[in-house]
């Protein structure tokens, strides 16, 4: 397989007097603090979202960033390379861990089944990517915020078909976050709440989401 950064090797620790600006000067992860190495104190996690999928859009502008391996596509050909770039980026850097949004790794597709079909054949070469390298999966969630359909919130939706979409979504990001050995799960709650004032009923906000929780919990037990 060919490396997508192959002017950059392993980024070690050289100490505090290195100059090399791929080189660790103060953060050696084998090096023992009051009983526990720096990697087990530091448990560093490469953000899926912004190292991989940020495009350096902003408010007043267009995207900036221009990812060599990237073909522009939203396709499950594309969420695979990406695969394997993130972790070669990873392994060189050192990072014991990554997390993700299922948006990040893999596309929406037509319905929810096929959205799923999607995330299982990432969740394939991920599982792949982390049997060689070691690499764990810190956490996983569920992006209930980017799609319009959560312009007025997920969990707290009041439109029903909203709420179950965001449930189905949630169950399935629980369980592939189990199956690559996640060590946590995160609600991320980026986009809870009625679009404006006028549509809010703050209790009744809070009884939706609270149900919402009290449904992840019980299946997740």
């Amino acid at each position: 397989m060919s490396e997508f950064f192959p002017e950059v090797g392993r980024i070690g620790y050289e100490g505090p007097e290195s100059t090399n600006p791929l080189a660790f000067r103060h953060y050696n992860p084998e090096e023992v603090v009051e009983g526990r190495s720096m990697q087990d104190w530091l448990r560093f996690a490469v953000c899926y979202w912004h190292t991989f999928r940020g495009d350096g859009t902003d408010p007043f502008g267009a995207p900036t960033l221009q990812r060599p391996w990237d073909d522009g596509s939203n396709s499950v050909d594309n969420a695979l390379k990406r695969v394997d770039v993130a972790f070669e980026f990873m392994s060189k850097l050192g990072a014991p861990f990554y997390c993700f949004h299922d948006r990040d790794v893999a596309p929406e597709g037509s319905s929810l089944a096929a959205t799923n079909r999607n995330l299982d054949a990432i969740v394939a070469r991920l599982k792949e990517a982390q049997n060689a390298t070691g690499i764990r999966l810190l956490w996983g969630t569920a992006n209930l915020f980017s799609n319009p359909r959560f312009m007025h919130g997920a969990a707290t939706s009041p439109n029903a078909d909203v709420f179950a979409f965001a449930a189905a979504q949630v169950k399935k990001a629980i369980e592939v976050t189990h199956e690559l050995g996640g060590e946590n799960y995160v609600f991320w709650g980026g986009r809870e709440g009625y679009m404006n004032l006028y549509n809010t009923n703050m209790k009744r906000e809070l009884d939706h989401l609270a149900a919402f929780m009290h449904m992840a919990r019980d299946y997740g037990a």
